[in-house]
């Protein structure tokens, strides 16, 4: 099987959520401390063994390009003043992968912005990973999209992240239902987007990461488009596994979501209170708010 070298990160979208500030600042450049949320993707995604990363922007989302560009100016400035840690994490920064940018012009959904990967991944397995969510795992060396790597790696086909939600939440994601072949691991006999309690298949729903095959593409050209004239990556996923396997993969872990602002502030939380310089300070300050 091809190795998964390659990841796709969409980034367009407007934000709404985060008015007034997204509309200059892209909340993927929101911080979680002292990090870009995009930023923790990236480390993912390279700690996945990825080295090629497209990153799908749109209009007021260049703070992005500028974030993982070299700053020649500030490194000077840096080692003239003696901060070689934070030169160093800089330097660091910028050869994390090779990064490229590609916009798409309108919103058309997610299957929209995966399209315009095509020509970047070829006929390879590539990784998707959404860039407004974070996402642990309970092994730290092991991260998400690397587990999802491994799963198509090891047995071909797609792989997606699970995570199980309850039933009152099932219309808000999209829902796979299947056969365990392993602990955790399904493989997928139906997919259906947000669809109502009583028609779930089960409660697993998909959680921003993703590896797919190049077949993909195919499914997304002929995929109608489905509300509000967007191409849903989930109805070519269903298409598609009727070709070729799909497997979920329910993982061990949390997914920090920052697409919504209590969603953001808990994850701040969580990534502050482990944080070296201001985690213990930051526990007893919320001790102290109880």
């Amino acid at each position: 099987m091809s190795l998964v070298r390659k990841a796709v990160i969409p980034a367009a979208g407007y934000g709404t959520r985060f008015l007034p500030i997204s509309k200059a600042i892209p909340k993927e450049m929101l911080p979680l401390v002292d990090k870009p949320v995009i930023q923790y993707v990236v480390e993912e995604a390279v700690a996945s063994g990825i080295t090629d990363i497209l990153m799908v922007i749109s209009r007021s989302k260049r703070a992005i390009e500028e974030h993982f560009h070299p700053a020649f100016d500030l490194e000077a400035e840096l080692e003239a003043k003696g901060r070689k840690e934070d030169l160093e994490d800089l330097r660091r920064l910028q050869s994390l992968a090779k990064i490229h940018f590609i916009w798409q012009p309108k919103m058309g959904g997610l299957g929209d912005a995966i399209l315009y990967a095509r020509d970047h991944v070829g006929n390879e397995p590539f990784a998707v990973l959404l860039g407004d969510t974070v996402v642990t795992t309970k092994d730290e060396s092991r991260p998400l999209t690397r587990q999802l790597a491994d799963v198509v790696e090891q047995r071909g086909g797609s792989a997606v992240a699970l995570q199980e939600v309850s039933l009152e939440k099932v219309s808000r994601y999209g829902i796979l239902g299947g056969e365990e072949l392993e602990p955790g691991l399904i493989r997928a006999r139906q997919f259906v987007e947000k669809p109502k309690p009583e028609e779930a298949p089960s409660r697993l729903a998909v959680s921003a990461r993703y590896v797919l095959s190049p077949r993909i593409f195919d499914h997304l050209e002929k995929t109608p488009k489905g509300k509000g004239g967007e191409l849903q990556l989930t109805d070519a996923m269903a298409s598609l596994m009727q070709e070729e396997a799909l497997y979920g993969l329910h993982y061990e872990g949390q997914r920090h979501d920052i697409g919504n602002k209590l969603d953001f502030i808990k994850a701040n939380l969580h990534f502050g209170l482990q944080h070296a310089d201001i985690g213990e300070a930051l526990r007893e300050y919320v001790k102290s708010l109880s």
